[in-house]
């Protein structure tokens, strides 16, 4: 699938799930994190948007992080899901299955909800 340049709106709107459904798969850094949205076809989210939703996700208890000293390099600040992080993640996910489902059938021309 070719890499298309999202409306900014769109992903400021799925860019808490798909961060905290990255870090739910395990212990990560920031860049990795960006590296596997842009592979799932996100495209590039930047550090500048990335980086403070972390520390958002972390002040809201969803995530904790630990810093590592780098081998060679530097350092790394990696992420972890936490159990409140989890049931956050499904809850947005229940909710986001809705959504994505209304809001389709009406972009699309389909039955509205009642």
């Amino acid at each position: 699938m070719e890499d298309l340049n999202w409306p900014a709106e769109w992903l400021r709107g799925v860019l808490t799930p798909a961060v905290l459904s990255v870090v739910s798969d395990g212990q990560t850094y920031g860049y990795l994190i960006a590296q596997r949205l842009a592979a799932a076809g996100l495209g590039t989210v930047k550090g500048g948007t990335l980086y403070p939703l972390l520390a958002r996700l972390e002040q809201d208890g969803d995530v904790v992080s630990t810093w590592r000293e780098g081998q060679g390099g530097p350092g790394r600040k990696y992420y972890s899901i936490t159990p409140g992080g989890r049931q956050h993640l499904a809850a947005l996910r229940a909710d986001w299955r809705v959504f994505a489902e209304r809001s389709t059938a009406v972009i699309t021309g389909g039955k509205e909800h009642s």
